[in-house]
């Protein structure tokens, strides 16, 4: 029996680009044989809301028609209660601005995306789930803390409406009040909780965030582990003259780089913090980051 996806559709992403394409994307899915039911989210968090009545109601595969906050809000919908009441199916159809998680698997986008949910090509994702005193967060991209959330936070509350700009002027705003923090973590088993200074720290299950920044490049998203990536508290012009490398994946290289693939990752944290997660940003006060192998199945 063929499987009927609930497609989620964004309008508003990728700046409105969804909302133009959206229709006639739709109509070739149709064509091709998809089956499938729209649903429109309206508002930052109605995809969850709607994810999870559809699950409640059976559903069990869905399509989100956006970009990664899309699948975001689509994954916390369905968890936790996937866990216990049966897996999903996500497949994509990439209409938003950075589309990070599909290019793990094709740099085609929309093409291979498209191929992929009409031919039917699955395989398991892990699912990193971050519980924090409020609740708990799940997602499939990666999690950033210090100068990536911040220049997430800073382009998205204060430069929004520059449009592509927003981003540049994100970045030189946190360049000129650089702030390097300790960030207390403790990796698996460790004995004690690390307190060293960070420029920034990004817990991945895939390879790249902001499109095309390869910010954890032995990150796969099948692995069981969280790739942990992090600079430690370099310079100002240090940080200048080697941003260009976290768009090839050799700022790991860095002397002041560290990785580690771990499966648990708790926290020490006296207030809560600003951090991007899938392309959202949102402030949390963090506890603990688990990995849930093989959680998810996608349509890649």
């Amino acid at each position: 029996m063929k499987a009927r996806y609930l497609g989620v559709v964004n309008r508003a992403a990728g700046g409105g680009r969804c909302g133009k394409q959206v229709d006639a994307v739709v109509e070739h899915l149709s064509v091709q044989g998809v089956d499938l039911e729209i649903a429109e989210s309206v508002r930052p968090g109605h995809g969850t809301d709607l994810a999870r009545a559809a699950y409640a109601d059976g559903v069990r595969h869905f399509i989100a028609f956006g970009g990664d906050g899309t699948a975001y809000e689509i994954v916390n919908g369905v968890f936790p209660a996937s866990l216990t009441h049966g897996p999903i199916t996500l497949a994509f159809q990439p209409l938003g601005t950075g589309n990070s998680f599909l290019r793990d698997f094709s740099q085609e986008g929309l093409t291979h995306a498209t191929r992929a949910l009409i031919e039917g090509q699955h395989r398991p994702c892990d699912v990193l789930h971050m519980q924090h005193r409020d609740g708990a967060l799940y997602y499939i991209n990666l999690l950033s803390m210090g100068f990536a959330a911040d220049v997430a936070v800073m382009t998205t509350r204060t430069f929004k409406s520059f449009g592509p700009l927003a981003y540049l002027l994100g970045v030189f705003a946190c360049l000129v009040k650089l702030n390097r923090r300790v960030i207390p973590i403790r990796l698996d088993d460790d004995a004690h909780f690390d307190r060293q200074r960070s420029l920034f720290l990004t817990f991945n299950n895939s390879k790249f965030t902001g499109g095309k920044m390869m910010i954890a490049p032995a990150a796969e998203t099948d692995s069981g582990f969280i790739d942990l990536v992090r600079w430690g508290p370099i310079g100002r012009f240090d940080l200048i003259r080697n941003l260009h490398k976290l768009y090839d994946g050799s700022h790991v290289r860095h002397p002041q780089a560290t990785t580690r693939r771990v499966r648990q990752v708790e926290f020490d944290l006296s207030e809560p913090l600003d951090i991007m997660v899938d392309g959202e940003v949102c402030t949390i006060h963090c506890e603990k980051l688990e990995v849930l192998p093989g959680a998810l199945r996608v349509v890649v």
